[in-house]
């Protein structure tokens, strides 16, 4: 696993630096021998999904460039993995091969994207990625940026003031998050089997009732520095996990549960997941400002989380807060021409 992980990370690596220097006319040829034809790209609302790589350049990488012409890719983490089980503690071999990253993007915000009116000024955006590689080229990608973040610098606030802290999302402490370099396959094996215990044994065990019957305090660090969305913010302890994201959270969507997440993956003491619905529930209290609707939420989002020992230490959190309201009925993009 560990020579075809490699190779993979090297695919998509030289995928983003050649996404960087290429001209979005010449992306298209530039990126052929390191992305399929047939690429599918699921994205933020409102773009959502492109098909193949005329639609990854039309819907969304040239739109995102000609807004910000110097976009810059800078990176926390860089990690690969098998995702899809295990047998007898061991990673399977045949399962999805992954590689992601997530980081900040710094441009010059010269256009209007999205109907987000430009500032002219720099900014700093939040950025997630999950590359699926088969056969050496890339045929799957899921990709977020977190809007809600971005309209705030605009000077934008379409959702109330955060609980947690608002402009919170750096890289790891350690900075030991750019995994260039394999890692001991036996950490790893151990890091992805920490990670579904933590998410199928504790985070969908809760009892709809008390916070502690999911164990979250087994999982998590008392220090654990939960980095969140625009609009949710950051828990810079576990009491602050609690007290500002889960507790909220779990009083609008108390029967939550994650999905059987297609690429759950982990390499060292890293570990990450997308999740394209990978969080079901019913919208059965209020969550910010919108009140309960009692419809089927789905959620999209990506994680990342860093263990030291037995225990979580930070967790870098990405929810399409855009689709999400959209579900409840509310356009968060509407609220911009109200400002």
């Amino acid at each position: 696993m560990s020579e075809l992980n490699q190779a993979n990370k090297k695919i998509v690596w030289e995928f983003w630096q050649t996404l960087e220097k290429s001209e979005v006319d010449d992306v298209k040829t530039a990126v052929s021998h390191l992305v399929s034809e047939h690429v599918v790209w699921y994205g933020f609302d409102p773009v959502n999904k492109a098909n193949g790589i005329d639609g990854f350049v039309n819907d969304f990488w040239g739109p995102l460039k000609h807004s910000f012409p110097d976009l810059k890719r800078n990176f926390h983490i860089f990690m690969g993995g098998v995702s899809n089980g295990r047998i007898d503690g061991n990673i399977e071999l045949d399962g999805n091969m992954w590689v992601s990253g997530t980081g900040l993007m710094k441009g010059t915000f010269t256009h209007d994207y999205l109907t987000i009116p430009k500032n002219g000024r720099e900014v700093n955006i939040r950025w997630g990625e999950f590359c699926r590689v088969e056969d050496g080229q890339i045929v799957e990608i899921y990709f977020l940026m977190d809007l809600v973040d971005l309209m705030q610098q605009a000077g934008f606030e379409v959702l109330p003031p955060a609980l947690g802290q608002d402009g919170v999302y750096p890289p790891p402490v350690a900075n030991d998050g750019l995994l260039h370099d394999a890692q001991n396959e036996d950490v790893s094996s151990h890091s992805l089997e920490h990670i579904r215990s933590f998410i199928f044994d504790g985070l969908n065990a809760f009892d709809q009732d008390d916070l502690k019957s999911m164990g979250m305090a087994d999982y998590f660090h008392p220090n654990v520095r939960w980095y969140g969305p625009g609009g949710i913010g950051a828990c810079l302890s576990f009491k602050e996990f609690e007290d500002l994201h889960q507790q909220p959270w779990l009083i609008a969507y108390p029967d939550r549960q994650v999905q059987n997440l297609d690429a759950l993956i982990a390499e060292g003491a890293y570990s990450g997941a997308p999740g394209w619905a990978g969080v079901k529930a019913t919208h059965t209290g209020p969550y910010l400002d919108a009140p309960a609707t009692g419809n089927p939420i789905d959620f999209n989002g990506l994680d990342w989380w860093k263990r030291v020992g037995e225990q979580y230490i930070e967790n870098w959190v990405f929810v399409d807060m855009i689709h999400l309201f959209r579900q409840f009925g509310i356009d968060l993009f509407a609220r911009l021409s109200k400002k």
